[in-house]
């Protein structure tokens, strides 16, 4: 990986506007690629979903690069109003989740706070000509004026991607769905919300099952939320969600209808040493992934990085410090509302490496084998392509290096929260404000 010999990143193409004044709804609020890695979608605060599509020469040229053009883009959701509840539900994409492939389309489901849809993206290069009951521009003819009957004949035309939604799933939420996951099975899926995860059938929306429910009778007895929800890439029965005390449970959806009672329960305990005010608030989980292999999985909290070994869960088997030069700053962070940011964290393809945002634009790989790390920053003004990325420092005390950058003059507003590392090649996606950086290892 960067940093020791192995991998050099370098920039391969930077997507979005380069100006400063950015408007709320052009912010990326996830990125995913597609189970091949040729598709990579985005979805924004302003309720569009970006598909970009692997060049094919960048994909079979030696060595191969990995170029994105725009694909489709079509507006997902609308900004809502819920009258009984008197309340505004945003247009902002929270998840975009793609099925695997079965024809020529593709289909993917999207979600923002209360309603998920399940999309069809397809391409159509042909269109027919010479309709007998209506004219070339689509206008109908008097029967009466058809005297002859025409053979209507295929004809090529430009090539046109159409996105349409097929299936809307509204609702079966009453809070905010934070997570979407499709099962292996591909009939199924699960959505979750701060205090319910729900099954459903993919070609049914009238219906969905309560799979977990930790809501209370009593509100006021409410101690944790569900915070991310995620099926095993193979198991189809099994799926986690993580909370906001820090721990993520593990269920088996053989064992009974209602999995509210967990098959196993990871969780470290707290280091009494590190406890202060901040402790509950740091260690919520902000996200969780299985890795490829279906036998570790990650899970992200506001300073670290952690591997756990699904067949053992009294504590991880790795732990990587993202950004522990923070745990000095928490009050600050705590009054500008950054310690609620929610990181999310992603595997390489084989596994082997895992990738986390931070703040100032910088991002977190760590590689398992060799346990070296590297920082890296998505930054406009040095991203053009072919430029090798170098690793940044950050200093706490004392003297800086000529290289470092001060905890002092990190920028919180710049913040990475979402990246994707494509299923078998090291291309990597990372979202920073409005702009998506991909980068790829320097052959």
């Amino acid at each position: 990986m960067a940093g020791n010999g192995d991998i050099q990143w370098c920039f391969s193409q930077v997507k979005g506007t380069l100006d400063d004044d950015v408007t709320e709804a052009d912010i990326i609020s996830c990125v995913e690629f597609n189970h091949d890695g040729d598709l990579l979608a985005t979805g924004d605060k302003g309720g569009r979903v970006v598909i970009f599509q692997r060049d094919p020469i960048s994909k079979n040229c030696i060595p191969r690069r990995g170029e994105y053009n725009v694909y489709s883009t079509f507006q997902s959701h609308e900004p809502e109003f819920d009258y009984l509840k008197s309340l505004e539900i945003e247009e902002k994409i929270n998840k975009i989740r793609w099925l695997k492939r079965k024809n020529q389309a593709h289909f993917l489901l999207s979600t923002n706070d209360k309603t998920i849809k399940l999309w069809k993206v397809s391409e159509r290069d042909k269109r027919v000509e010479g309709y007998n009951t209506k004219e070339e521009n689509g206008q109908v003819r008097d029967p009466t004026n058809v005297t002859a009957l025409r053979v209507p004949v295929i004809k090529p035309m430009e090539l046109m991607v159409e996105a349409s939604p097929r299936r809307i799933f509204a609702n079966a939420h009453t809070y905010h769905i934070n997570s979407i996951s499709v099962n292996s099975d591909q009939e199924t899926y699960l959505s979750a919300d701060d205090l319910r995860i729900n099954l459903w059938h993919l070609e049914i929306t009238d219906q969905s099952f309560n799979i977990v429910d930790i809501k209370p009778s009593n509100m006021e007895e409410l101690t944790e939320v569900i915070t991310a929800a995620e099926f095993h890439p193979q198991e189809c029965n099994l799926f986690v969600y993580s909370s906001s005390k820090g721990t993520i449970r593990l269920c088996d959806m053989r064992q009974a209808a209602l999995c509210d009672r967990h098959s196993k329960l990871f969780e470290e305990p707290e280091d009494p040493t590190n406890r202060s005010f901040f402790s509950e608030i740091i260690s919520s989980i902000s996200d969780v992934k299985i890795s490829n292999s279906g036998r570790y999985m990650i899970s992200r909290d506001y300073l670290s990085v952690k591997v756990w070994d699904l067949h053992m869960e009294t504590k991880p088997i790795e732990s990587f410090p993202v950004h522990e030069y923070l745990r000095s700053k928490l009050c600050s962070l705590y009054e500008n509302d950054c310690i609620f940011d929610k990181f999310e964290c992603c595997w390489s393809g084989n596994d082997s490496c895992i990738m986390t945002g931070s703040y100032n634009n910088f991002f977190r790989m760590f590689d398992r084998g060799t346990k070296r790390d590297v920082t890296l920053e998505a930054a406009k003004e040095i991203a053009k392509p072919k430029t090798v990325l170098k690793p940044r420092k950050v200093c706490t005390g004392g003297k800086r290096k000529k290289d470092e950058i001060s905890v002092d003059c990190l920028d919180f507003n710049k913040k990475i929260l979402h990246t994707a590392w494509h299923p078998s090649e090291n291309i990597i996606a990372v979202a920073a404000t409005n702009n998506l950086f991909l980068l790829q290892d320097k052959l």
